[in-house]
This record gives structure tokens, sequence and C-alpha cells, in this order.
């Protein structure tokens, strides 16, 4: 990749030092946006309809109607990715309402901004290594996951603070904040889903609940019953994570992550981490090598 990176900022491929947004842009002002992060693995983005039918569910979350196709979007990431150089890279798609007057309402004509950023990851698949140094540290928080009749689940917004504050509770001494529901339930973590195994069991909060519908859980959750592993998706206390005989992490950008720890409880992965761990990467090398 090139020292001068390029961004994609309203259909435009601009210099770093020229990527820059409005400071009365509503993305800016009030979160008012979506996004996805998705990955590329040898030139191809993984899973890009799951994400852009997500996207897609986030903006009609938002009733943000932005007017630019699924396929506009995509020529933007490719665009992003040959003038950067990229093959193998992180991928952040961001759409905000753009300006308006200065009022909370929204106003249904729109100027959306659009912004492609990417930044270099390792190859993945059967060749590649974890961008992660090791298994994840993590613990509970008391900060509580915002309830879906408050704010959707399954949006994906430019307003991070609920786990911009579960991860501050950390102080720097765990990788990960995994939060709870108003019930007590685990939800997730703040930018991940988790799982945890039990007597041979694929466990995970289910998305009835307060927890965003991932779409690398989607894909390990399919991996795991194609292989036939017994899965369950359902509320559980965190006492019954801390009693599991594995436990891992998932996202985008992650893959699977082993919890090594969880609030100072030895935890680690194991043999159906490490075999779904396999068969992902299976998939991406299937998929996109």
């Amino acid at each position: 990749m090139s020292d001068d990176r390029v961004y994609h900022v309203d259909g435009e491929l601009v210099p770093e030092a020229e990527a820059t947004v409005s400071v009365d842009d509503r993305g800016f002002r009030y979160g008012d946006a979506a996004f996805e992060t998705l990955r590329a693995y040898g030139g191809t983005v993984l899973d890009w309809a799951a994400h852009r039918e997500r996207l897609e569910g986030t903006c009609d979350a938002l009733s943000l109607e932005h007017g630019l196709s699924g396929s506009e979007l995509r020529d933007r990431i490719d665009e992003m990715l040959a003038a950067n150089d990229l093959a193998d890279a992180y991928v952040r798609l961001s759409i905000t309402r753009g300006v308006q007057p200065g009022k909370l309402t929204p106003q249904p004509e729109v100027d959306p901004t659009v912004v492609v950023y990417v930044k270099p990851l390792p190859r993945g698949g059967l060749e590649g290594d974890p961008v992660w140094d090791g298994p994840a540290t993590v613990r509970n928080v008391e900060t509580r996951r915002i309830p879906d009749a408050a704010l959707p689940s399954g949006a994906k917004t430019h307003n991070y603070l609920n786990g911009i504050l579960a991860r501050a509770e950390l102080e720097g001494e765990a990788d990960e904040a995994l939060l709870s529901d108003l019930e007590g339930n685990v939800a997730e973590g703040a930018t991940s889903n988790l799982f945890f195994v039990r007597d041979g069991r694929v466990c995970t909060p289910t998305t009835d609940g307060d927890v965003l519908p991932g779409i690398t859980r989607r894909t390990v959750l399919e991996l795991a019953r194609e292989a036939g592993l017994e899965v369950e998706a359902g509320s559980y206390e965190p006492a019954a994570v801390l009693e599991a005989d594995e436990a891992f992490l998932t996202n985008r950008t992650w893959e699977l992550r082993p919890i090594g720890s969880l609030d100072g409880v030895e935890l680690g992965g194991g043999p159906v981490t490490d075999r779904l761990s396999r068969l992902y990467d299976e998939h991406v090398e299937s998929v996109c090598y």
C-alpha cells in the first residue's frame, strides 16, 4: 500500500489530508448515520450481499433514504481498494444524512455524505494469520446494552456511545467488554458477538433479544450446523459463560477469537473453537481465494 492513502468521499477519490466532512453534517452532530465494517480477502469483499442488506436495514430504521444503489456503493469500495493497492483489507462504509438545517428533526430531502475508508489487514483463509495477538481478556461491565425498544439492536449507527462507555469501564485492563441486557442476561461484546461451548453444544445469545445480528456470527452458526454440531441460541446469565468449557468472540475483523479469561476466570478455546476456526478459514479460502 502506498504511503499516500486516499479516501472515497462523496463519489471522489481524495488524499487523506483532504478527506473531510462538514461540521454541520448530521453524522458529526448527532451520530445520524449508518455504517458497515467489511473485510476484503484477496480483493473480494466477503459477504457483500449480507452487508448491503444490513446497511439498508439500518437506513430504513433511520428513515434515511440515501438514493444509492448497492452496485454504486460496491463500486466505490472496489475503487478504494484499487486506489490504495490493497487486496487484503479492513473496509468501512459510512452513509450520513448529510448537512441539513440545524434542527434535530430529520428532513425528507437527503443529500447524503458517503465515505469509504480502507486499511491493510493480513491475508485470511488457510494461509492467513489472526489479526489479534492472542486470546481476549474479557470483563463483564455495568453498562447495559441499549434495549431494542429504545434503539433497534440490528442498526449499526455512528452513535457508538453505548460501546464506548462499556470499553471505558475496562480502563485498559482488558480487550473486550461484555454487556448484559436490562434483565441481566448476557448480550454481546462492545464490538463483538459471544459464543460459548457447554457439553459440546455451541451456545450464543439470541438475536430475539438486544443483540446485533453479526454477519460473522451468522456464518459461524451455519458452519456449526453443517458440521453436525448442536447449536443453541438462548438467554443466559453471565454465570453460564463462566462455567463454559470454551468461549470465543466473533466480528468481521477478529473472525473467531478465543476468550482467554472472563472476569479473571480462565476459559480459553478448545476443540470446538479450533474446529470452527478451521471451518471459517476454509470458508474464506473457498469464497475469496
